[in-house]
């Protein structure tokens, strides 16, 4: 169960340093990404900190404010 909430914590800090450097390599900021995503500029940082995971539909929004497509692939656990 440990390991599964490991697993789970680490997409959320790669997933939120993604949409970070996204955002750093277009040069906006939280809070214009936030208006272009239609959220708040605190749930960008908690996303950003990898505190919080997003919906698929904020994922679908936050890709298009960033010019970017969201792409989810399964691979093997062995």
């Amino acid at each position: 169960m440990v390991r599964a909430g490991y697993e789970a914590e680490k997409r959320a800090v790669e997933l939120g340093r993604a949409v970070r450097e996204r955002r750093v390599e277009l040069g906006i900021s939280q809070t214009e990404l936030a208006r272009r995503a239609g959220t708040s500029q605190a749930a960008i940082s908690r996303l950003e900190a990898g505190e919080h995971v997003p919906t698929l539909t904020l994922l679908d929004r936050l890709a298009a404010a960033l010019g970017a497509t969201v792409d989810v692939s399964f691979t093997s656990a062995a």
